[in-house]
């Protein structure tokens, strides 16, 4: 099996791929695409930072596989303590490119007539996934002090017992009581 390496030069597009002439070599010939993309918006809404990976395109008979590996930055609000920090994102995935709109029935994407495809939306989609729901800024993070809101990994609040309601007394005196 013989390996290409190709650097990429488009950076209007930087994740859309001239991949036309892969259609005309043998089956298993493949080509590798390295990415190193300082800042990129995966439209409409995800901006990733040093973006770096590999895309490795295979000829089969009725297709292209796209192998994708990729690792990216995100900026993330820490859910503990608020504070933005670089979330890090890694994906990869496996993706059919048909030849063919009938050999496209078990597969969902189309190689373009132009040869060129874009991954943009695909490497989007899976980075998306890889987003934690709740990104932490690192996992021991003390989060804010509940009573004067400070960022309990920066200063130590010396706050005595919180004040109770006074609206409770009635119910610390049956607490009381019991004991």
């Amino acid at each position: 099996m013989l390996i290409n390496h190709t650097a990429l030069s488009n950076s209007h597009s930087p994740l859309r791929l001239n991949v036309g002439f892969l259609i005309g070599q043998t089956i298993g010939y493949s080509r590798e695409f390295p990415f190193d993309i300082a800042r990129v918006v995966l439209s409409p809404d995800l901006e990733v930072t040093q973006l770096t990976g590999v895309a490795r395109l295979t000829r089969t008979p009725q297709s292209l596989l796209a192998q994708i590996k990729m690792q990216a930055f995100v900026t993330a609000e820490c859910v503990r303590c608020l504070i933005h920090f670089q979330q890090p994102l890694a994906v990869d995935f496996t993706e059919l490119y048909a030849f063919t709109k009938r050999a496209a029935d078990e597969i969902e994407l189309i190689l373009p007539e132009d040869g060129h495809i874009d991954l943009e939306p695909l490497v989007r989609e899976y980075m998306l996934l890889e987003v934690p729901i709740k990104p932490l800024c690192k996992p021991e993070c003390k989060g804010l002090c509940p009573v004067c809101g400070g960022n309990l990994n920066e200063v130590t609040c010396n706050h005595g017992a919180a004040p109770v309601d006074s609206r409770l007394d009635a119910l610390r005196s049956l607490l009381d009581k019991k004991d």
